[in-house]
């Protein structure tokens, strides 16, 4: 099948980067171009993944130290010291149960702000996924189908072609009633054949129209997904900054005491 033109040449766009096959370096055949662009669009989601499980495993390494802090706090140990060192004592111990629900509250915004919505962006991406592949591969089938019957009835027609030749000469060389039946013969199979070309060649054109239509529509949707998920994470990540960063400076306000 023809090469698809660049639809924007002077740019990085998905729709003009997937349409050729890839060489299997495996040499088990060939990768389907838009095959390579959903295995990236899955790594990404599989990325995530892994960034919210390792949001999750900080959440509850934060309620675990949360936990900690606060059954330290409630220690009796030297619970009768008295006078201003006895109150000191008790701001020290106050300090690590205000601590402890700083870093219940860092984990349960973890959560709720990073963790989650980072589950959430992807929870359907892979049926979608699926539900293009399996669209895009069957406009693919029925274009190289529909292509394959354009280069059958081509060849139909060359050969009925040459056969009403063959018979043209032969009526030349011996006129004869049958050869003139024959003639007439051939003219029709080779007017059909012709006609059943043009059609073959209309469905293609047909089929090759819709595939590249969706291809470029599919294309730039993943291409907006991508673009989202990136932004998306980008503002995760500076949301986990900045609370990381409000967390730390508590801290750093609770050892100035």
């Amino acid at each position: 099948m023809p090469e698809q033109p660049l639809l924007k040449p002077m740019e990085w766009r998905y729709c003009d980067c997937f349409w050729a096959d890839k060489k299997d370096p495996q040499g088990k055949g060939t990768m389907v171009g838009f095959k390579l662009l959903l295995q990236k669009q899955l790594k990404g989601k599989q990325m995530q993944k892994a960034m919210s499980e390792l949001v999750r495993e900080r959440i509850k390494i934060e309620e675990e130290h949360a936990k900690n802090l606060a059954k330290l706090s409630q220690n009796l140990l030297a619970a009768q010291e008295e006078g201003s060192l006895g109150e000191a004592w008790a701001q020290v111990k106050k300090s690590l149960a205000d601590e402890a629900e700083v870093h219940l509250k860092f984990s349960a915004k973890l959560h709720s702000e990073v963790e989650k919505s980072l589950m959430n962006f992807c929870e359907n991406f892979k049926k979608d996924m699926k539900k293009c592949d399996h669209h895009i591969a069957d406009l693919r089938k029925q274009l190289a189908s529909c292509y394959a019957s354009v280069e059958k009835a081509r060849k139909a027609l060359t050969e009925q072609q040459r056969d009403l030749e063959m018979k043209t000469q032969q009526l030349e060389i011996k006129l004869s009633k049958k050869t003139e039946e024959d003639i007439k013969k051939a003219q029709r199979k080779s007017t059909q054949a012709g006609d059943d070309l043009m059609r073959c060649v209309d469905l293609y054109n047909q089929a090759q129209s819709e595939w590249f239509d969706e291809m470029v529509t599919t294309t730039l949707e993943l291409e907006r997904l991508e673009v989202e998920r990136v932004e998306m994470i980008r503002q995760h990540l500076c949301q986990y900054t900045q609370l990381q960063h409000k967390t730390h400076m508590f801290n750093q306000s609770t050892v100035g005491l």
